[in-house]
């Protein structure tokens, strides 16, 4: 059953084109991720589907509710964590929850089951002031009283950014324990190693969805042989790189330079002319992940 579904969703701000004809659904307790860099459109959609702005083409709908005529309902049945921190700073933790509870009609108390295994970690600190809390505990904080009407569909916008692996890490696994529960999750990310904790990942790029797949068959269906490749002169290498007819593509990542061979060529070969260049390298063949797909439709798209 589609919890979301979004039809031909186009949006401008100005002549600025946000979104152009974005089409797909999300499928209830799954955990759906957007991926794409800053201003690929995933805040600009987020604000769509959670009735804070009006497409200016296509429908959209929540929980068989249309964005455009039933704001209140779709309001009422989901919860949002945008991507800057948007409680009440100089409120206590105990007071920022009770607030959020009183604005949805209801009381901390009678939801503390949704809420008891992030809040237990926030108990002992509940008379902090929020704006004195770490980047993690915010963050739980935040997604405590995104919860505490007990939401539906939860929209979460790069809600990890900014904060520390080891919080990063346990924030996925609420996450994991609230898709098992029932809730719907739709989350954008920055992260590939996040990416791959999602049932399904749409990767979007200037306000168009390249691809939809489920992690393991975005990586599967990188179409060329790929390598790690690292010498002292990293830049140097790079360009050599780019200057041969059998690579397809070369881009830094990380301490290594991922390099794609055109069908046909062999590692053996570009090895031989790297060295007859004068390159010493280390080189290791890998299993491409979602940023190198990522990194090939975008090239493809580039190409049209």
């Amino acid at each position: 059953m589609s919890r979301i579904k979004v039809e031909n969703i186009s949006h401008k701000y100005g002549e600025v084109q946000a979104l152009k004809e974005l089409s797909f659904e999300v499928e209830e307790a799954e955990i759906f991720g957007l991926i794409g860099p800053d201003g690929a459109g995933k805040s600009t959609l987020f604000k769509i589907l959670t009735t804070l702005l009006l497409p200016d083409e296509g429908e959209a709908h929540v929980l068989d509710y249309s964005v455009r005529d039933d704001y209140r309902a779709i309001r009422n049945r989901i919860g949002y964590m945008p991507g800057k921190f948007s409680l009440y700073l100089d409120l206590s933790i105990q007071e920022n929850l009770e607030f959020f509870a009183t604005v949805f009609g209801t009381r901390v108390e009678e939801n503390m089951d949704i809420i008891s295994d992030i809040y237990n970690q926030l108990k002992p600190f509940k008379d902090r002031l929020a704006g004195k809390l770490s980047g993690g505990m915010k963050q739980k904080l935040a997604l405590c009283c995104a919860l505490i009407h007990r939401p539906q569909v939860l929209f979460l916008d790069e809600p990890t950014t900014g904060v520390d692996p080891v919080s990063r890490k346990e924030f996925w696994q609420m996450l994991k324990k609230l898709k098992e529960s029932g809730i719907t999750i739709l989350v954008s990310t920055p992260y590939m190693d996040e990416a791959a904790l999602c049932d399904r990942v749409a990767l979007i790029q200037e306000g168009q969805i390249l691809s939809i797949e489920s992690p393991a068959s975005v990586s599967a269906s990188y179409p060329f042989e790929l390598i790690a490749m690292k010498s002292e002169n990293m830049y140097a290498l790079l360009q050599q790189l780019r200057q041969y007819s059998e690579v397809h593509s070369s881009y830094t990542f990380g301490d290594f330079i991922h390099v794609s061979l055109k069908k046909g060529e062999s590692e053996e070969n570009l090895l031989r002319k790297l060295k007859e260049d004068g390159f010493e390298v280390e080189h290791e063949k890998i299993k491409a992940g979602i940023e190198n797909v990522f990194m090939q439709l975008l090239s493809q798209k580039e190409e049209v």
